[in-house]
């Protein structure tokens, strides 16, 4: 018997379905138009909420709707550390994607594949619109999952010459940059010093699971743009306050940050900084209404917490790749 609400068969895109379909190129349009969309609309939509349900593991649902006539849907997700486990995703559960007709459930993909690709993809479009033109030193800070997915991402839109890599164990960033260059095809060197990465660097990409700064403002030169990534809720900073006093500060979602960006509350909670400080969201840039760089010395930041509409949007491309045979 098949329960209400649910079609015979609902298709399941499970870890290696995900990874098939989901290619970077087309989750980076995908993400792209539902940004314009959200800050298009100015519909409010649900915060996440997070429940701690053991120390370092956490349970999260994500809530919201693409813009009509897309559909809608959720994310429900756990978030449990298992240093024994390393490349395994820290994140576990599913993305549940709607019909906005008829309100059966279209699809359900697994979120930790969906997460890892399109949080990359987010990234890639704030350093497309962000990052100088003439950009073509990338530095990574993180050598896990996320750092794999962000350079495969971030070539797509920049043409660097070369990645710089830094992680808080010198031998694993070696490891991870000898593993990624033969992966990408192009020079990737591990570094020892943070400072040393991002003084080379025209876009810096924190995707770390640090509780303090790996970033600091005095190392970044001028002209940079920095993806913010790692944290993505209040608690964990990966920059500095310095860093965020003097960017132009740009996020996903100007709700979502006001209420989790770790780094921009407590630099605010300092009296650094007002609500003011955040000048667009990544959106609101796309559409033409607010600038993004303005000069070419200025240090942008892009604060990503991620987005439930770039969830739905990259299960919808997935889901519509699928059924035309791609």
């Amino acid at each position: 018997m098949t329960a209400p609400g649910f079609k015979a068969t609902v298709p399941f895109y499970g870890p290696g379905e995900v990874r098939a379909g989901l290619d970077y190129d087309g989750c980076i349009a995908a993400v792209r138009t539902a940004m314009a969309e959200l800050s298009a609309e100015g519909r409010p939509q649900p915060l996440r909420s997070i429940f701690e349900i053991a120390p370092a593991r956490f349970f999260g649902l994500m809530p919201g709707t693409l813009a009509a006539p897309h559909g809608f849907g959720a994310k429900l997700l756990s978030v449990f550390a298992d240093p024994e486990l390393p490349g395994r995703s820290a994140h576990r559960g599913v993305v549940v994607l709607f019909d906005r007709e008829t309100g059966c459930v279209t699809c359900i993909a697994d979120a930790g594949e969906v997460t890892e690709i399109r949080t990359a993809a987010a990234s890639a479009v704030a350093t497309d619109v962000l990052a100088r033109r003439d950009a073509r030193t990338l530095a990574i800070f993180g050598c896990g999952l996320q750092a794999t997915s962000h350079i495969r991402a971030l070539i797509r839109v920049r043409q660097f010459e070369e990645i710089l890599v830094w992680g808080r164990s010198a031998d694993h960033a070696v490891h991870f940059a000898n593993v990624m260059q033969r992966d990408v095809g192009m020079p990737i060197r591990a570094v020892k010093e943070g400072r040393e990465a991002a003084s080379s660097a025209d876009v810096i990409c924190t995707v770390t699971s640090s509780p303090t700064p790996v970033l600091l403002g005095e190392w970044v030169r001028p002209g940079a743009h920095v993806n913010v990534v790692g944290s993505s809720r209040a608690g964990p900073v990966e920059i500095d306050h310095a860093l965020v006093r003097e960017s132009r500060y740009i996020v996903d979602s100007r709700r979502s940050a006001l209420a989790a960006a770790a780094e921009f509350l407590l630099a605010r909670e300092a009296g650094l900084i007002d609500d003011s400080h955040i000048v667009a969201e990544i959106g609101e840039v796309l559409l033409g209404r607010i600038p993004g760089r303005t000069s070419p010395e200025e240090i942008t930041v892009y604060k990503s917490l991620g987005h439930i509409v770039q969830d739905l949007a990259a299960v919808s491309y997935l889901h519509a790749r699928a059924g035309s045979g791609h």
